[in-house]
């Protein structure tokens, strides 16, 4: 047999293989099968018709941001957004302007206008009080000049950092004796708390029914009514350090102090209105008056034992 008898006859044509071609993955456009009807947008983005890529990821821009164009340039959206912009503004005015009437804060402003120098003195005035003359309130242009100009004006620093700290060294007390449970705490912060209520009550109501037109505020009875827990932190601690002696010599100096100082302090907010009205130092009046200031005095001794005898043994 010959070789070329195994050969293809002249006339039959030789069939070519074609590579195979494959699809590559991210494949740009321009390199795209020519005979494949649509651009592979499995991996690329889509782009719109002027070539950018669009915000919405299909082409089209997206229906939220429409919308808030469309909001925005809406005159009567515009004109809703200045109105509630206003509304806000005057109820903030509004508010502003009647927040005195229920707490007054300018007030309290003025009662904790204190430095070091006034607390230093304040609170040697409370221990000592005997050898001070002048106990009259500077007055500048009808008004009463801020705490650290004047020793003699109430504050509401003091008062409120000894109840704090007798709250604390009475829980102090309790854990030396092994006594201390956060509801006897408790226990003790509001029945002096409580107290303290009662007497500010008591001292109004007397006020109303003997008649005294006086510049005593409520405020300025809670400052004066609470320098008493000053003496009463000062006779614990050294009851806890020397018995119930060095407790009854501190807390009685202090009960002391404390009578002389509301007694000098309050005949000027009582008794000398009364003389500035032309009442008699004799008269019926007066008298009540002075019995009302002899008694607040008085009282705070008695207080002052009765919420600290039970923490030194």
């Amino acid at each position: 047999m010959h070789a070329a008898g195994l050969a293809a006859p002249a006339g039959t044509p030789r069939l070519r293989k074609w590579p195979s071609k494959r699809r590559v993955p991210g494949s740009q456009p321009s390199m795209a099968d020519p005979h494949q009807f649509f651009d592979d947008t499995s991996s690329a983005p889509s782009r719109g018709y002027g070539g950018q890529p669009s915000p919405g990821g299909m082409g089209y821009s997206s229906p939220s941001a429409s919308h808030e164009a469309a909001f925005l340039a809406d005159p009567m959206s515009n004109m809703a957004m200045a109105y509630g912009s206003s509304l806000a503004a005057q109820g903030k005015q509004l508010v502003d302007k009647n927040i005195d009437r229920f707490i007054p804060v300018t007030k309290l402003k003025y009662y904790f206008a204190v430095d070091t120098v006034y607390v230093g003195k304040k609170l040697g005035l409370l221990v000592f009080p005997y050898l001070h003359q002048d106990w009259e309130v500077q007055y500048q242009q009808d008004t009463p000049v801020a705490p650290r100009f004047d020793i003699n004006a109430p504050d509401l620093y003091i008062p409120a950092m000894a109840f704090i700290t007798y709250i604390l060294v009475a829980g102090l007390a309790l854990g030396t004796q092994d006594r201390f449970s956060p509801d006897l705490l408790g226990l003790q912060a509001s029945s002096a708390l409580a107290w303290l209520t009662l007497e500010v009550v008591a001292i109004l109501l007397s006020l109303y029914l003997v008649t005294v037109n006086t510049d005593l505020t409520t405020i300025d009875l809670v400052a004066f009514l609470g320098y008493k827990y000053v003496g009463m932190i000062g006779g614990v601690l050294v009851g806890l350090l020397f018995g119930k002696i060095g407790y009854y010599l501190v807390l009685g100096w202090c009960c002391v102090s404390i009578f002389v100082f509301m007694i000098r302090t309050l005949r000027l907010k009582i008794l000398a209105q009364a003389a500035a009205e032309g009442v008699p130092v004799r008269g019926a009046r007066n008298q009540l008056r002075m019995y009302l200031t002899m008694a607040v005095a008085a009282a705070q001794p008695l207080l002052m034992y009765w919420l600290t005898f039970h923490l030194v043994r």
